[in-house]
């Protein structure tokens, strides 16, 4: 199926009503997505955290960030883990507080609630919206495949890119960089942890989007 086959069968009946945050996505909730992981291959290499940040919309039609859901996660059986990204991203694997669970734990977790959030929202789907968005939407779309999960709230294949996004608003293409631009606070001994890196990119993703609309981006929405 083509993405705008896809697309088209998820745009459902063109009559019903949507909430402000339907309307603005076509229906899909914005969810920011980080993962750490043992490589950069994501049919072979662990996934060893994931974060994920739903974002709501207030009265006035602004973005904001919801709560953050976070876990450690055990490497699935086999899995390739290079040293290299274990000294990135500082991940000790056989810390005592560690605490790790299952892929499927982590996503039956986070997908349960992500569900609630696209809901509450007035939405059909999630879109998943990241810092180079491809790698952790396929990390995350291995994982699924890894675990049988039959009910992925996730678009499959399309994603917001805040990487893009950041060099559009500010030239900067790089988190770091682009949060620096932006005005969001970004500590550099905190970076390359799911949970810092997903509540940072919500920041720069809403302060983005939230920017466009103050300059008249797109029209006021109402509810239906």
């Amino acid at each position: 199926m083509s993405g705008d086959q896809f697309d088209d069968e998820f745009e459902g009946h063109p009559g019903k009503s949507r909430s402000p945050m339907a309307q603005r996505f076509r229906g899909f909730l914005p969810v920011v997505v980080d993962v750490e992981t043992g490589g950069f291959n994501c049919a072979t290499d662990a996934l060893l955290e994931i974060a994920a940040v739903p974002i709501g919309m207030d009265e006035q039609g602004l973005l904001y960030s919801q709560e953050t859901l976070f876990f450690r996660v055990e490497p699935f059986a086999g899995a390739n883990i290079e040293q290299a990204a274990l000294e990135f991203t500082g991940i000790k694997l056989d810390h005592p507080l560690r605490m790790a669970v299952s892929e499927a734990h982590a996503l039956g977790e986070i997908f349960r609630s992500v569900r609630k959030a696209v809901k509450s929202n007035g939405c059909k789907r999630a879109v998943l919206v990241g810092h180079n968005s491809s790698f952790d939407l396929g990390f995350l779309n291995a994982a699924i495949a890894r675990c049988d999960i039959k009910r992925n709230p996730f678009h499959p294949f399309s994603s917001f890119d805040t990487a893009t996004l950041g060099g559009l608003a500010y030239g900067q293409t790089v988190l770091a960089k682009a949060c620096q631009a932006a005005g969001v606070d970004f500590d550099g001994r905190e970076a390359h942890s799911a949970r810092y890196d997903t509540e940072k990119t919500a920041e720069l993703f809403c302060g983005i989007v939230n920017r466009w609309k103050e300059m008249g981006g797109w029209e006021e929405f109402e509810e239906l």
